[in-house]
């Protein structure tokens, strides 16, 4: 690591009492020596996060506090937003990552000239519950994409400045980090972590996350492959309903000159409506996404707010001024 660089670690929280105060002394002990700051997100916690970390009164450590609770995805943009380093480096609160893995990554950052290292779990302490989806969502990007990498999930990430301000962070798309950096051509390494069992609070984890999951997936995917050229994606649905439509329509044809009654079959009645409503229920949903970013990003707005920003560094040195 470079003592000439200036570090920027960001860690969304929300109900992490018991480990505040830990990951503020952790991340101590990694950056011993070197210029940083801590810039812990508050997605609006119920419990004695926010009293931990004020607490702590720790001078290297920024605290966000957001207006209410907007999930992870916008905790982390606005922890970017903030964030000046000349890397940034991403964890969550819980503390199944080990900070002290840092260093290596910043190491394999610069040595191996990448815009982004990414954290790939070993022994991962979770439950099949979290484990199987992610599976399902590293095979399917793998599968895709040109992204060879195995661990998606892993918030355990190193980015260069530029890679981290360029990225827009919407719905659940903070599990999609790497491939959106990818997207937008950043070089991108992964390198083996450590993770650990929580030692407090509750994962944030449901079921109903899974489906989430599998929607920004499926929006990314269509956006790297068909955003610039929707017509090959639109246009061959089209061809292929208006060719299916004929041959249905040519044959039902056939049968009313042959004096068949046409009017009750299933294929007239049924297989064409189906068609054109499925494909107005996803092109609406592209287009409500599409209408959405650009209401925040045309208006520099975000999809949030913040409730206060304290920084510890600055309020120290304003009491010692004032003695």
């Amino acid at each position: 690591m470079d003592y000439n660089k200036f570090y920027s670690l960001v860690v969304p929280m929300y109900n992490e009492e018991g480990n505040a105060a830990l990951i503020i002394d952790r991340i101590r002990e990694t950056m011993n020596g070197f210029h940083y700051e801590l810039i812990l997100i508050d997605d609006n916690s119920r419990d004695r996060t926010v009293r931990e970390i004020t607490e702590k009164n720790d001078p290297d450590v920024v605290l966000i506090q957001l207006k209410r609770n907007y999930g992870q995805s916008s905790a982390m943009m606005a922890g970017f937003d903030y964030a000046s380093g000349d890397y940034i480096i991403t964890l969550d609160g819980d503390l199944q990552n080990d900070p002290a893995d840092i260093p290596a990554m910043i190491g394999l950052l610069e040595e191996g000239n990448y815009d982004l290292v990414v954290g790939k779990r070993q022994n991962r302490q979770d439950s099949l519950l979290k484990t199987v989806p992610s599976g399902i969502a590293n095979f399917i990007i793998k599968s895709t994409t040109k992204l060879d990498i195995s661990d998606q999930g892993c918030a355990l990430k190193v980015f260069r400045y530029e890679t981290a301000k360029d990225l827009n962070l919407y719905g659940e798309n903070h599990r999609f980090i790497s491939l959106m950096a990818h997207l937008n051509g950043a070089r991108i390494a992964e390198i083996p972590v450590r993770h650990h069992a929580r030692q407090s609070g509750v994962s944030k984890y449901k079921i109903n996350r899974t489906f989430k999951v599998i929607n920004d997936l499926l929006l990314i995917l269509f956006n790297q492959k068909y955003l610039s050229k929707p017509i090959y994606l639109f246009g061959n649905i089209g061809l292929i309903a208006f060719t299916i439509g004929m041959f249905i329509n040519g044959y039902l044809l056939i049968e009313k000159v042959m004096g068949h009654d046409i009017g009750g079959r299933p294929l007239l009645a049924l297989g064409i409506p189906l068609v054109f409503i499925g494909i107005q229920f996803f092109t609406t949903g592209i287009i409500i996404d599409m209408l959405m970013k650009t209401y925040y990003e045309s208006q520099s707005k975000r999809p949030f707010s913040i409730r206060k920003i304290t920084s510890f560094r600055k309020k120290k040195e304003h009491a010692e001024n004032m003695c």
